[in-house]
């Protein structure tokens, strides 16, 4: 597990620092948390970063996300009525923050109290049967009832149940994509649901469109938040 700081409320010049250090060039989660444990905030980080490229025999020099973008980011963000939670901060979800690859940063629409609570996910296959959806729907809304965040991945099938059967206590879609781009395009409805009564989130920058690769980074998230997943109708090698 991480060590995590106490959870704190961060200025704006450390968000935009935190935000240009995991968009520069070769930071990823893991190498964000070791800088970040390393230095103590974003802007000595991003400081260091050129010498430490050249030191371990870079030849090229490290492509730095700019202030500018970084700003531009968030406005873009702010516009779309989104918000980004740092890991430090208080309404980053508890858990997610103990991995080893945390998100440094996730985008959130809806109701941003939501990730604070103890959370059940449910999740399940695509392809499920009535039966499944409907057994799906039934447990999401007895755990929201029990006082449960209800977490799934706004797929098709058992996901859409389970925020179905959660929706009016509150349930989280963790995405595959931007948190502005809705995918599956059916699930339109669904998604303005989510964010009118619960929330949806992402690590994924906005605009984006969800592709393969991402969709195991996005569980590792719905897994992060849980306290216990559930899992229908899933072949074993899903």
């Amino acid at each position: 597990m991480n060590a995590s700081p106490p959870p704190q409320d961060l200025n704006d010049a450390e968000k935009v620092a935190r935000l240009r250090l995991i968009r520069t060039e070769n930071v990823g989660p893991v190498t964000f948390a070791r800088l970040m444990a390393r230095f103590g905030a974003a802007r000595p980080a991003l400081d260091a970063l050129p010498d430490m490229a050249a030191r371990g025999g870079r030849a090229k020099p490290l492509a730095i996300c700019s202030q500018t973008a970084a700003e531009d980011e968030l406005a873009t963000l702010a516009g779309l009525g989104a918000v980004a939670v740092f890991m430090d901060e208080r309404a980053y979800p508890p858990l997610l923050r103990h991995i080893d690859d945390a998100p440094p940063i996730l985008f959130v629409r809806g109701h941003l109290g939501l990730l604070n609570k103890k959370t059940v996910a449910v999740v399940g296959s695509r392809n499920a049967s009535v039966n499944g959806k409907r057994f799906a729907e039934h447990m999401a809304r007895a755990l929201g009832d029990a006082g449960y965040l209800v977490a799934s991945g706004m797929a098709r099938g058992i996901d859409a149940a389970a925020h179905q059967g959660a929706r009016a206590t509150g349930t989280l879609a963790v995405l595959g994509g931007g948190v502005d781009v809705v995918y599956p395009r059916e699930h339109e409805a669904l998604y303005a649901s989510l964010v009118e009564r619960g929330a949806v989130c992402s690590e994924i920058r906005c605009g984006t469109t969800p592709q393969a690769r991402h969709f195991p980074r996005r569980n590792r998230i719905i897994s992060g938040v849980a306290r216990a997943i559930v899992v229908l109708e899933a072949g074993a090698k899903s």
